[in-house]
């Protein structure tokens, strides 16, 4: 099926029957990925007296709980509410779906002892264009990326710099495969995410953070539509499903 996408008085067409998902799945596994520390997810059937909510073992339905963190078990997508003290649902904040994405694949830069994304890199890869999403892929793009065990290893993450040349190109929805923007220890400064959202200035409340992506390799660099697509839930961040599409050439 093929659907058309305006932005900025352009119209972009698409093939919805031909959707590239950049999403981790959520597995009660200990090899579901996972940072922050916390054991993996659970998903178990409720359990009443001596009924068990499995067809296995003799219900008529399967019916389980879910136990998970989002930021911390697989794709999510963040509001500027992971970060300040009032509350900001994602729910009520992310209102529009579709948006011009730019994939770009980074191999990071090394700064003292760590791993980094500059501001030199973003804008080298991104020449001049400003789409209303970007996403990162980070190199070497390997497939265990969507089972690895990130806590204490301190993991690639962006510059402040960075952060604030992509604010300033006006992107409102960043995506990267890491469980973080910012370094997995840096005493609460969270430099990047208050630089993504204009912390301490006019706060970009419409915008938002994906983390925990993985863009395969037969994913090309270049520009595409994003649908990011997520769970309904009032909290500062909800388990989501991003799915890029190629744009169709006239």
């Amino acid at each position: 099926m093929i659907a058309s996408i305006q932005y900025n008085s352009k119209t972009f067409k698409i093939d919805l029957s031909k959707p590239l998902d950049i999403s981790i799945p959520l597995r009660a596994a200990k090899s579901n990925v996972n940072a922050w520390y916390i054991d993996e997810p659970k998903i178990e059937p409720v359990v009443n007296g001596d009924w068990i909510a499995s067809v296995e073992k003799g219900a008529a339905v399967n019916f389980n709980n879910i136990f998970f963190n989002p930021h911390a078990h697989g794709t999510h997508t963040e509001c500027i509410g992971h970060i300040t003290r009032e509350f900001h649902s994602i729910n009520e904040n992310l209102k529009q779906f579709f948006f011009t994405a730019e994939v770009i694949s980074v191999a990071p830069e090394k700064y003292m002892k760590d791993a980094v994304i500059s501001r030199k890199q973003i804008e080298v890869l991104l020449k001049g264009i400003s789409p209303q999403a970007l996403v990162i892929r980070t190199l070497p793009n390997m497939k265990d990326k969507k089972k690895r065990q990130y806590s204490e290893t301190n993991w690639t993450y962006l510059l402040e710099e960075a952060m604030v040349f992509i604010r300033e190109s006006g992107i409102k929805h960043l995506l990267i495969d890491l469980p973080s923007v910012d370094r997995e220890h840096d005493g609460g400064k969270l430099l990047s995410h208050k630089a993504f959202w204009n912390f301490d200035g006019k706060r970009r409340m419409d915008c938002t953070i994906t983390e925990f992506i993985y863009v395969p390799n037969r994913v090309k660099d270049g520009s595409y539509i994003l649908n990011l697509q997520i769970a309904s839930f009032e909290n500062d961040a909800t388990p989501s499903k991003p799915v890029l599409y190629k744009i169709l050439k006239e």
